[in-house]
């Protein structure tokens, strides 16, 4: 995409499990989470619902189809949950839960390169750290 770039966000170290950092890019706020398993994935901080900055929500898990008397966790630590409604997202592709595509959050791709968080496809304008953590758990 033209005027599209990556940005070198820093340090893997710097982005704690479990817990989006944002980024301010132009006008536009990108939180980062690091899963347990290493990845990396960043999302606009919009919640497609009603606009609700989503990544001061809580990364969770979510309740999966299951028998009607037990109660089944899954997704463990995959989950982002809009802290206005509830909604709740998939962190590695965006897709929303309840409605599945019909509403999904606006993703970029991410990777760590040489120790270090990249995130593609946004707006080539320097970026700079918000400041304050995301989610806490």
């Amino acid at each position: 995409m033209s005027g599209d770039s990556s940005l070198d966000l820093g340090p893997v170290e710097d982005f704690p499990t479990g817990r989006y950092r944002l980024f301010e890019v132009g006008r536009r706020e990108i939180g980062v989470v690091r899963l347990a398993d290493g990845s990396v994935h960043a999302v606009l901080n919009r919640c497609p619902h009603r606009g609700a900055p989503v990544c001061r929500g809580v990364v969770t898990s979510t309740l999966i189809p299951s028998d009607p008397d037990d109660l089944t966790l899954g997704y463990e630590g995959e989950i982002v949950r809009c802290p206005w409604h509830g909604y709740e997202f998939s962190v590695r592709s965006g897709e929303c839960l309840f409605i599945g595509g019909d509403i999904r959050l606006h993703t970029f791709p991410a990777a760590v390169r040489d120790g270090r968080v990249h995130v593609e496809g946004v707006p080539a304008k320097v970026a700079r750290a918000a400041g304050r953590p995301g989610s806490t758990e």
